[in-house]
């Protein structure tokens, strides 16, 4: 399949909030159906989001009849048994998560005057129609719709900020998705890496994978993590991401459909300022000292009298030591020194050699 590749990756924005490697990581609390069915609730996960300095919420915009069929069928349930929602019918999981559509202009209107972006996943035209009318600055499509190339065409045609999450793709189907995205006219696309597991194990999170999908599709690249704690996270910054997303919740003890891998408050507050501090610490290639450093180079160690000695004293461990500060001579050159005469009185204090003429010893 052909590729087409943009020659760079510029920064671009999500509303006012900037994206790219030459940023911080902009962190996502997806709210899915944490909401447990109350506004009020959804509300304040929103708030709660904004006051542990989340850059963005998402919702999922989806009803039950548009995502699967009301049957009694072995195919439309859950039926691993290690799975959170082991047999539950889909029917009646996804109408329990989702996000009632009259709610999302006053999540999202909130969401604003609190300072952050807010935007939703499609899973169908319709969702799609509906964002579209409440002016969203970007969408994402959901891993288990990475192949659904009418779906991802149309979230394209939009001309809006498109991020598509990964998870179970293989490389062709992302080269597709990412060709397709890009010919139905999105310029700004950013893929996440997702383990499409509940909660994922960070054995399966495969972060490696990080440089070679921005290698390979030129785009922003992202995580979305479905692990519990900030580890994955915060290493994922060191591969370069520039988006997080996490689940969240008010507190994994009130339940839900997805509260057992949502993070807490607390705990995405930490996010937000680990992440950082991880990208600060990324920096460059670097040898020697920094402009930071300069001022402990005094601290080095370096060669002393350490008492007064006459002219033709042989100069020993019992007279010249590599001690600290650094305002003497390089410790490097102790054992050519020791043994050594000097020519002249030396008081106690930083050791030098003055070559040529006045020179210390002999």
């Amino acid at each position: 399949m052909k590729k087409k590749l943009v020659k760079k990756i510029p920064n671009f924005s999500f509303g006012s909030r900037g994206v790219g490697k030459t940023l911080p990581p902009l962190i996502v609390a997806e709210m899915s159906g944490n909401h447990n069915q109350s506004l009020d609730r959804a509300l304040e996960i929103v708030e709660a989001a904004a006051k542990a300095g989340v850059h963005a919420i998402k919702l999922q915009t989806y009803t039950a009849e548009t995502m699967t069929l009301n049957l009694n069928d072995e195919a439309f349930s859950v039926n691993e048994p290690d799975s959170l929602w082991a047999g539950r019918k889909l029917y009646e999981l996804y109408d329990e998560a989702h996000t009632p559509w009259e709610w999302h202009q006053e999540i999202f209107n909130r969401a604003n005057e609190l300072g952050m972006i807010a935007f939703s996943t499609p899973f169908d035209d319709s969702a799609v129609d509906f964002l579209e009318n409440l002016n969203v600055p970007l969408y994402k499509i959901a891993s288990q719709e990475n192949t659904d190339i009418n779906l991802i065409r149309r979230v394209a045609r939009t001309g809006k900020p498109l991020i598509i999450s990964t998870g179970m793709a293989s490389k062709n189907e992302l080269a597709e998705a990412v060709e397709e995205a890009r010919d139905a006219g999105c310029k700004e696309l950013t893929l996440l890496k997702c383990t499409s597991t509940y909660p994922a194990s960070p054995k399966n999170t495969n972060i490696s994978t990080i440089p070679d999908m921005r290698r390979l599709f030129n785009c922003e690249i992202g995580l979305s993590d479905h692990t519990m704690g900030i580890g994955v996270s915060v290493a994922s910054v060191a591969m370069g991401v520039s988006i997080i997303e996490k689940h969240m919740t008010l507190s994994r003890q009130d339940g839900g459909v997805d509260s057992d891998f949502s993070m807490e408050p607390n705990e995405m507050n930490n996010l937000v300022l680990e992440t950082e501090r991880a990208w600060r610490a990324y920096g460059k290639v670097s040898y020697g000292a920094t402009e930071a450093e300069e001022k402990s180079l005094k601290y080095r160690r370096s060669l002393y009298i350490i008492h007064d000695i006459k002219a033709g004293e042989v100069l020993s461990t019992k007279n010249l030591k590599a001690i600290r500060p650094g305002y003497g001579l390089e410790t490097k050159y102790l054992d050519q020194l020791l043994g050594q005469k000097v020519i002249k009185d030396l008081t106690k204090g930083p050791f030098f050699l003055e070559i040529p003429p006045d020179v210390q010893y002999q």
